[in-house]
């Protein structure tokens, strides 16, 4: 069956045909123009549309890189549907390096917006009714925010079955079963029926090399499930099994002081494992900081300088920590930079 055109912003984008769309955005207040960068790939015969977008958080910029990449890959030429490739959403918070609008509002909690009110109301509105609402299926890149870091993983509402069958195809080690947040794109998305993912990997403002060849390799899994992409010709690996995880928490500072953090992202940990170390600069004062259940590491702030109170480890809670440590292995491994590239032949970012 022939795939039908699609129109954003008033522009219609044919089957068969590759376009890129600047979907107006609010002005600066110098009177200079501001837009959207939306880029369409539209399959001569019909499929899903699924629409991909990074940087609603302006310093969350590893999911830009992702979608650089994915749209060089020569297989995206025989694809079925239609993907939507929004790269940079929140264009204002990325010419400030700043998470936020100018107005200081957090996009992702914006959603699904309105024609009046704050900017980010506006912004969330023109992104739902031009992007979202002519979309079947959707996955938002996300990384930790500013001085912390993520292990990939991927968060979703598992008690649908069409979401959870999406999430489990793209294969990261970790998916953890998330409730939708008020005002956030994936509830916005759930209201309208359109299964979603989020994609959590690296750190604010810098790229993480692993982070952007899984989030790669988990979107074309992603469009193969949706059968936008022919299964590959390479012999099949066996895809890893995730392990899903109901519950996860912050484990936040005893004490204000230095911290000398004693565990990396993907460890492993049992209840009372040593995380790290809180003290005052003389060393006259210091604060154990421990697991409180058996789990692993899935974020981690980087920065050593914290006050009582703050987040400093995020433990998703697992009872068969080995099972779980395995298969983080295996995927920091096959992920590496030293690996053979998959599937884009990119020198990798050092």
């Amino acid at each position: 069956m022939r795939n039908n055109s699609l129109v954003i912003n008033d522009v219609t984008i044919a089957p068969g045909t590759r376009t890129t769309i600047d979907l107006p955005a609010a002005k600066l207040y110098t009177h200079a123009p501001m837009s959207i960068p939306v880029h369409v790939i539209s399959g001569k015969k019909a499929g899903p549309r699924l629409f991909l977008s990074a940087a609603i958080h302006g310093d969350e910029i590893n999911g830009i890189e992702i979608i650089r990449r994915l749209l060089k890959l020569p297989a995206l030429k025989r694809i079925r549907g239609t993907l939507i490739a929004v790269p940079m959403v929140n264009v204002h918070g990325i010419i400030n390096h700043s998470r936020y609008l100018p107005d200081r509002r957090d996009l992702n909690r914006s959603f699904p917006g309105s024609e009046k009110g704050p900017l980010a109301l506006r912004l969330a509105n023109l992104f739902m009714k031009e992007i979202v609402e002519k979309s079947t299926h959707g996955i938002d890149l996300h990384t930790a925010a500013i001085h912390r870091s993520n292990l990939p993983q991927i968060r979703a509402n598992l008690d649908d079955e069409e979401t959870e069958k999406l999430a489990r195809a793209f294969d990261v080690p970790v998916i953890i079963s998330s409730n939708l947040r008020d005002g956030s794109l994936r509830e916005a998305a759930a209201e309208f029926g359109i299964p979603m993912l989020l994609y959590e990997a690296g750190e604010a403002l810098r790229f993480d090399e692993v982070a952007i060849r899984a989030g790669v390799k988990g979107i074309i899994n992603v469009m193969r499930a949706l059968d936008m992409l022919a299964p590959s010709k390479r012999k099949a690996k066996k895809q890893m099994e995730p392990v899903v995880a109901r519950s996860s928490s912050w484990v936040r500072a005893p004490d204000s002081g230095i911290l000398r953090a004693m565990m990396p992202l993907g460890n492993r940990v049992k209840k009372n494992t040593l995380l790290g170390v809180v003290a005052d600069p003389f060393g006259e004062s210091e604060v154990k900081v421990e697991a409180p259940f058996n789990g692993i590491v899935i974020g981690r702030t980087n920065l050593p300088l914290v006050n009582e109170g703050d987040a400093l480890y995020h433990i998703a809670r697992f009872e068969d920590i080995h099972e779980i440590e395995a298969k983080v292995d295996e995927f920091q491994e096959e992920h590496s930079p030293e690996m053979q590239p998959f599937p884009t032949p990119e020198s990798p970012i050092i």
